[in-house]
């Protein structure tokens, strides 16, 4: 039997990139099942006053999910992407054991430590996977699928999540649910996902047959993805201040409705809205990006973002003021989100993409690091209002600094070319390809 022939492609890798967009739906579903829920079992189960001891769930999350990003991207491609993709699940077969026998808040601190460290290797191995197999011509696009397939996972469990949570106990909710995707996640990605290597070798030879074509050590892809690419370090910036805002939004909005007077089941339509219209959108964006660039949407995204959440500063904790803040920071989200990793693509090697890719994540997972630390301690001392509009600043000068700093980088040769027409026709004269 002769072995299938590597191909670059989002066709002709269809089966196996759908397989992944699957995957990655529950690596999103897993986080979901927690947007609606654990910031009120933090309150009413463990009876914690405090804001900052409530977000505390986030920073062992970020912390755990940033270190694995830095880790994972390192070990790449050496352990290869499947065989981590199969240890994250692993790692996450233990969480809803460890959350239903809980009998304190550290314990679920713990948990939410062993689901960082899932969605540092799932999502990360995922997202490259994805990138190895449709190699650089739609690599916004697949991007924008990967997201938007996660994102769609968050906000469908934490929508049904906070639903189930109004009629049964919120911790049952979160531990059946949880069991029953990371079973499933784990099985499917032990029997069916092959591993992308052969892919990585092609688009390299193919692409980049100039280079070298040795992967940077950890240190050196740190150097670079963290201050000396000018691209690489404003996408970094940018990331982290956009899980900053979404650590907020995950484990203090839900308190500040709360106090507002929403029932359980209005808090899981907010928490919903943000990620449901995040994932949807981003399929355009990330398309948009191949053929406009990746700059103009991230600045655009950031500031976007900035204005949603002075608009849920303003809102008073509403419903509708919220609902419609939730919108619009989705569509900021969705701006950014999946254009960040396709800038961060644009810019290394297909050797170099896993470790930069890596520390990118590191970055930006720290996000929800500062992101619980901040929002936490800001809103014991000034209040929820007070938190938000901190953290709307921050975003506001991330887009600022985006615009300054990163260099303007127009739709790769290869992207023209796929897009066909004159100006590709000109790009082919100019490689010395035959015109079609």
């Amino acid at each position: 039997m002769s072995a299938v022939p590597v191909r670059l492609g989002l066709r002709e890798n269809a089966g196996q990139f759908s397989l992944l967009v699957a995957v990655n739906a529950f690596v999103g579903a897993m986080v979901g099942l927690e947007r609606s829920t654990l910031p009120l079992v933090g309150r009413h189960d463990f009876h914690l006053a405090s804001s900052a001891a409530v977000l505390s769930f986030i920073v062992a999350f970020g912390a755990a999910k940033a270190l694995t990003n830095l880790t994972a991207g390192a070990l790449a491609q050496r352990a290869g992407r499947r065989r981590l993709l199969i240890a994250g699940w692993a790692v996450a077969l233990p969480v809803p054991l460890l959350i239903a026998v809980a009998p304190s808040w550290g314990w679920i601190v713990a948990a939410n430590a062993l689901l960082g460290v899932n969605q540092g290797l799932a999502w990360s191995m995922t997202v490259v996977m994805k990138i190895d197999l449709v190699g650089p011509r739609r690599r916004g696009l697949a991007l924008g699928l990967n997201e938007s397939a996660g994102y769609g996972g968050v906000a469908l469990a934490a929508g049904l999540s906070g639903w189930l949570a109004a009629s049964f106990a919120a911790r049952d909710v979160l531990v059946v649910a949880g069991a029953a995707i990371a079973v499933i996640a784990f099985l499917l990605s032990v029997l069916f996902v092959r591993d992308t290597g052969a892919h990585v070798a092609l688009e390299q030879a193919r692409h980049h047959a100039d280079d070298d074509g040795k992967a940077p050590s950890l240190r050196e892809a740190f150097a670079k993805a963290t201050y000396r690419d000018p691209a690489l370090r404003s996408c970094s910036q940018a990331g982290l201040v956009n899980n900053l805002n979404d650590g907020l939004a995950w484990g203090l909005v839900p308190l500040y409705l709360a106090v507002h007077g929403a029932s359980v089941g209005e808090i899981g339509l907010v928490a919903a809205l943000y990620p449901g219209v995040w994932s949807v959108a981003q399929i355009a964006t990330g398309h948009w990006s191949d053929h406009v660039g990746r700059k103009p949407l991230i600045a655009a995204g950031m500031l976007v973002q900035a204005g949603a959440l002075g608009l849920l500063a303003l809102s008073s904790g509403t419903l509708a003021g919220a609902a419609a803040a939730a919108v619009l920071l989705g569509l900021g989200t969705a701006l950014v989100y999946p254009t960040l990793i396709a800038a961060v693509s644009d810019a290394v090697t297909p050797v170099a993409r896993a470790p930069l890719v890596g520390v990118y994540r590191f970055w930006r997972d720290s996000g929800y690091v500062f992101g619980g630390l901040l929002a936490g301690g800001v809103a014991d001392a000034l209040g929820y209002g007070g938190a938000i509009t901190l953290v709307a600043a921050l975003t506001a000068a991330s887009g600022l600094w985006v615009l300054y700093d990163m260099p303007s980088r127009p739709p790769t040769a290869d992207t023209v070319l796929a897009r066909g027409g004159a100006l590709g026709l000109q790009t082919a004269g100019v490689r010395g390809e035959p015109a079609a």
